[in-house]
């Protein structure tokens, strides 16, 4: 029912007070129709509408780049718990920027700071850029296309980072809209899931500042896994910040405790 209101709110152009308000006047349209076929068939209400919700700021989505979640909000508080009572961050990286949602919305956190967003597409990136000047933040953001920071050479107070996590062969058995209609780029982690934080967790050690801090997004399991990739290269033992199911979601690495 609640998508079927933003669907037709969508069709007609109106917010969904309005729709509600004229609801004995508005009649299903032929678009609408074409809507709920669209949704009926697997694809993501945010592809369809083109928006999604993240951190209470409004983001353009499109089938470049995963759909902002709920879950991914966690970074975002573990930034701000980790920036609590000690300077904020004046420098952001976030890698594998997608619709721009990490480092936009830690931006509008942390009004001082500047950042930059790498991913692997450049329609993703584009994308990003378009949600920074709609969000009023064009000015401190700037989005590359790019693999991870491979021609970064400046060092980071915040680096962020969800990257593409799932085991390969368990792609084909996620739901139906993620599965059929979500990059694959976005979501293929390598035969263990662990690609991507191999490559992320390597470079880490000359991307953050002396004191920068290191927040990446895990998948149900792999904590474990992910913190021994961070503490073979020289980092101690990573804080980890559970989401509302209580899932390790958040991994926090510490440049500060790094070796000591």
């Amino acid at each position: 029912m609640l998508e079927s209101r933003l669907l037709l709110s969508h069709a007609l152009g109106l917010t969904t007070t309005s729709l509600i308000a004229r609801r004995d006047e508005i009649a299903e349209t032929a678009l609408f129709a074409a809507l709920l076929a669209r949704r009926a068939a697997g694809e993501p209400l945010a592809y369809i509408t083109g928006h999604r919700e993240f951190w209470s700021l409004d983001f353009l989505t499109n089938p470049a780049t995963l759909i902002p979640r709920a879950d991914s909000e966690t970074l975002i508080e573990a930034a701000l718990g980790a920036f609590a009572g000690r300077p904020a961050p004046e420098t952001i990286l976030d890698l594998g920027t997608g619709t721009g949602c990490l480092l936009l919305a830690c931006l509008s956190e942390f009004p001082a700071a500047w950042g930059i967003g790498i991913d692997r597409s450049p329609h993703s990136a584009a994308l990003a850029a378009r949600n920074a000047a709609r969000l009023g933040l064009a000015s401190r953001a700037a989005f590359l296309a790019g693999n991870w920071a491979a021609a970064l050479a400046t060092r980071f107070d915040l680096i962020l980072s969800n990257p593409p996590y799932i085991p390969q062969a368990d792609i084909p058995g996620l739901m139906r809209e993620v599965a059929a209609h979500e990059p694959a780029s976005a979501l293929d982690g390598g035969a263990d899931g662990l690609d991507a934080y191999r490559a992320i967790i390597a470079a880490l050690p000359g991307l953050l500042s002396p004191t920068g801090i290191a927040i990446l997004e895990l998948g149900i399991g792999q904590s474990v896994a992910v913190a021994a990739l961070a503490e073979s290269v020289g980092f101690a033992a990573p804080a980890l910040k559970a989401d509302l199911p209580g899932i390790a979601r958040a991994m926090i690495i510490s440049n500060a405790r790094r070796d000591g």
